[in-house]
């Protein structure tokens, strides 16, 4: 089903600059990549990984939002990027959103580096020293092309291509991805966000947000997945120069499989049909879209959350240990043993330090938000925010700033199955990434 809402707006924007850069950060061949349980190789590259930058500017204060084509992007890097950014800019540190389009064929960003061949991982190391400068150039990029832009805006309704990947199953149990066609699947537990949200500026740029897993591709070869496809097709309906940013919505839930439907989801080919589908949604919103009246300033806030630690057991750290010594060796233990290994070993190494989650929010007038959030968000997070926000077109945000990652809603913590086995933070925890986000566009 596609249906269109149409967003109204009662006056131009007023002042409003924007500005569009694109950098390539594609890593070289033969580094350890990244979206599973496997130690696996790169063996070349079937579309780039890009670095997408928009810079807005109004009476003098900038901001930037950045997407990058990654798996994650961890909070030291993020600092790393703010500084050279701030310095080869005039966008401050603290105005700059820096997201991953969770791309499961792009370079392993840190959080499985072990028993890796020393060659492939030096070449890792020095790409991800350059990938700082690189995101600073993309923004650089865009504030040097500035120009007057009034943001047009839609929402498009696509739930075809996104589906719940937590099932109840007959025997009452929770099953994740539990196969196509299996007969013991009863419903689905929860329902998807079919929200195709995006800003239009002219010729220059299209911004889109879509709450839908990147694991679409597989295989060995560097892509950007589905957000890939997408930003080809539009870009192919504009302008020469003219750059789609996408990023990804609340999805810690959702992913591309129907499990109704048996024939196989996985390659290039269904990232080209998933992207085609959801680029035709924003481009047909587009012919209708709104412009959004900018009227007041451009502001940005920042809050810390403390989100406490998943309960750790110390009988499960030797067993942790032992699982990961084999971690990408004929001996790997079976998947969900690695995933919890992996977390034991992650919460111990913090010896009970919270996690420091950054919830930020960049609004234009009291018309656009943006809200970023550090993690995989489970999707009625987002709607709740949404639902709540004063702001007539606001945007949610995952893996901004940070990768920490399942953050599981209260409900699916006595559920279980694997993002609850693998989430890092206790119950609750995306409910306190909520109240801050609702306090900050309250403010």
């Amino acid at each position: 089903m596609l249906g269109v809402i149409f967003l109204s707006a009662a006056m131009q924007a007023a002042g409003l600059q924007v500005g569009a850069g694109a950098v390539d950060i594609t890593p070289p061949s033969g580094v350890p990549m990244a979206g599973y349980y496997s130690i696996r190789y790169n063996q070349g590259t079937h579309d780039p990984l890009m670095a997408k930058a928009l810079v807005f500017e109004k009476d003098g204060a900038k901001a930037a939002v950045v997407a990058l084509d990654l798996i994650h992007i961890p909070a030291p890097m993020v600092e790393k990027a703010r500084v050279m950014i701030d310095g080869l800019t005039s966008v401050p540190a603290a105005h700059v959103m820096i997201s991953a389009t969770h791309s499961h064929t792009g370079p392993e960003m840190g959080s499985r580096l072990r028993n890796v061949d020393p060659a492939a991982m030096k070449k890792l190391e020095t790409w991800a020293a350059q990938l700082p400068n690189r995101i600073a150039q993309a923004v650089r990029q865009a504030e040097t092309n500035l120009a007057p832009m009034e943001p047009n805006a839609a929402i498009a309704m696509e739930d075809s291509v996104s589906f719940i990947r937590r099932f109840r199953m007959t025997d009452g149990s929770v099953a994740w991805n539990p196969g196509k066609m299996n007969p013991k699947i009863a419903a689905p537990i929860g329902t998807i966000d079919p929200r195709v949200t995006s800003l239009f500026f002219g010729q220059a740029a299209t911004y889109v947000n879509f709450a839908n897993h990147l694991d679409t591709v597989s295989g060995l070869a560097y892509s950007a997945d589905y957000a890939g496809a997408l930003s080809r097709v539009v870009d192919s309906a504009r302008e020469a120069g003219h750059i789609t940013l996408f990023t990804l919505g609340c999805a810690g839930n959702i992913n591309h499989i129907d499990v109704k439907r048996a024939e196989p989801q996985r390659g290039p080919a269904e990232a080209g049909r998933i992207g085609a589908i959801l680029a035709g949604a924003v481009l047909k919103s587009q012919r209708e879209a709104k412009a959004m009246p900018v009227s007041g300033p451009l502001r940005t806030r920042r809050e810390t959350v403390a989100l406490e630690l998943a309960p750790l057991a110390a009988t499960d750290v030797a067993e942790a240990r032992d699982i990961v010594a084999r971690y990408g060796t004929a001996q790997a233990s079976p998947f969900y043993d690695q995933v919890k290994a992996f977390r034991v070993l992650d919460l111990e190494a913090r010896n009970g330090k919270p996690l420091d989650a950054e919830v930020q929010v960049i609004t234009l007038g009291r018309e656009i938000a943006f809200v970023g959030l550090p993690g995989e968000i489970f999707v009625d997070l987002g709607k709740q925010i949404k639902a709540k926000s004063p702001y007539p077109m606001t945007i949610v945000v995952s893996l901004a700033n940070g990768a920490l990652g399942y953050i599981p809603d209260r409900p699916a913590y006595a559920e279980g199955a694997y993002e609850v086995v693998s989430s890092r933070v206790r119950e609750g925890s995306g409910e306190k990434l909520v109240d801050a986000a609702l306090r900050l566009l309250a403010n």
